[in-house]
């Protein structure tokens, strides 16, 4: 598959996202998108803002990059410790993994209580990343190694990044679901 068509795929796959969160969330009220099963439970509104904060947090480091800023420790030279690295990333947020994960504090959401309209945000968030993904063809065509914005020593490409945000993205819209079907 060549880049063009990975960056599509990929778009696609965040416009289904993006469907979704609208069609089984979008006509909930921000009580209801704000409501917890239990205590140890995410909310709707804090799996979106979560991902908006995963999402968002790559932005600094592309920008670093474009600006020849980025520096790369030891660990990105070696392609078979970062492939190892992101397949195991990959594998934990696979959608049908079941057994919860700590997310580093970084992407904790702040509050319990999002600010409303949390799906209106999450949608206008999924075009500018869509966008985002489109505008680095060129990084994506050279292989462009990046360091996690949560750890720098753990290393992968930027295809590797992006897959593993959009398939985090399906994840967390299957946890969000799961939270309206407890709540119902």
């Amino acid at each position: 598959m060549n880049t063009n068509e990975r960056i599509s795929t990929w778009v696609n796959r965040i416009d289904h996202v993006t469907k979704q969160v609208e069609s089984v969330f979008g006509a909930l009220s921000d009580a209801q998108l704000n409501q917890k099963p239990d205590p140890n439970t995410w909310s709707i509104a804090e799996n979106l803002e979560h991902l908006i904060l995963v999402n968002e947090s790559y932005y600094p480091l592309i920008d670093s990059v474009r600006k020849g800023e980025m520096r790369l420790g030891w660990s990105s030279k070696l392609g078979f410790l970062r492939n190892v690295l992101a397949k195991m990333i990959l594998g934990s947020v696979e959608p049908t993994r079941k057994r919860k994960m700590k997310t580093f504090p970084i992407w904790t959401p702040a509050a319990s209580s999002i600010t409303p309209q949390a799906v209106i945000r999450f949608v206008e968030h999924q075009k500018q990343l869509a966008a985002f993904i489109s505008s680095c063809n060129d990084l994506l065509e050279k292989g462009q190694v990046i360091c996690s914005p949560a750890n720098k020593n753990i290393t992968y490409t930027l295809a590797q990044a992006f897959e593993i945000i959009v398939t985090h993205e399906e994840r967390h819209l299957n946890q969000a679901k799961e939270v309206v079907r407890s709540l119902t």
